[in-house]
């Protein structure tokens, strides 16, 4: 999850001051975790809560637990009329908020199936528009099968992007096949599903490193946080981890009961840190 978080703390410098060139000053102490950071760390709790209590993981009491205890973060308007009330019902969204929390699924279950099925469960709380689902599905898969092909080939190899690209494409429908220095001719703000995941995720194949995933993703100039969260968390899996410099970053960027969430997660799935 470090990766989506360094991403989503990155990102929320430009998310409504969009740059379209990769050159601006990486871990820049100007950034603060958003609602993406809060919620991806809602998805690992609810995961923990599950495994301790060996019940079906509630992901929506959890989202509501932790949205209202950090009540400004930048909520969409639907998701935050959905947070601030006694409804548990989902409301039909296709936004990009599906897959921006998702991530620690893609870490926690060790076969695609479950995956699929967890992060389904995920998005299905409030974004149970078909394109809401495909959109923390396909996030998740990434996460999965780079993090799969990384331990069977090594970090950041050919055979994972490829295998990744294939399956997505099949399985979701996604175009992967324009490449990013073409999509940030034309691309801008938006805040579905279909118009962030496939682009996040060429930004993560694309890369050498985390680092570069997360410029790729920011650059685009459209919803910056979002798009380097979920790159971020891609790239993470891609490339074996995120490095020291940035673990350090995430950390002193974090309250410590969310830094504590991300060392337990990580120490109960044996994910490397770094």
């Amino acid at each position: 999850m470090f990766g989506a978080i360094a991403g989503d703390i990155t990102g929320s410098i430009y998310e409504f001051h969009p740059i379209k060139n990769a050159d601006f000053p990486f871990l820049d102490q100007r950034g603060f975790y958003t609602d993406d950071t809060v919620l991806t760390v809602a998805t690992a709790v609810a995961i923990l809560d599950s495994i301790s209590r060996g019940s079906a993981t509630a992901y929506g009491p959890v989202y509501k637990e932790y949205g209202r205890r950090y009540p400004n973060h930048s909520w969409g308007h639907n998701f935050a009329r959905w947070l601030f009330s006694d409804s548990v019902e989902p409301y039909g969204s296709y936004g990009n908020g599906s897959a921006m929390r998702v991530s620690p699924v893609g870490w926690a279950y060790d076969s695609l199936d479950d995956v699929l099925v967890q992060a389904e469960a995920s998005a299905a709380v409030t974004h149970n528009h078909p394109e809401g689902i495909k959109g923390a599905q396909a996030t998740a898969a990434a996460i999965f099968l780079a993090r799969c092909g990384t331990e069977q080939h090594g970090p950041g190899n050919e055979v994972t992007r490829s295998t990744i690209r294939e399956e997505i494409q099949e399985r979701f429908g996604y175009d992967l096949g324009e490449r990013v220095h073409s999509i940030r001719t034309h691309y801008s703000f938006h805040a579905t599903c279909q118009l962030t995941v496939p682009q996040a995720i060429t930004c993560a194949l694309e890369s050498d490193s985390v680092e570069h995933a997360i410029r790729n993703a920011v650059s685009l100039g459209g919803d910056a946080d979002t798009l380097g969260c979920i790159a971020g968390a891609i790239a993470e899996a891609l490339h074996g981890g995120v490095g020291p410099d940035i673990a350090r970053f995430v950390q002193g960027k974090l309250p410590p009961e969310m830094w504590e969430v991300l060392e337990e997660f990580q120490a109960t799935f044996h994910r490397p840190s770094v």
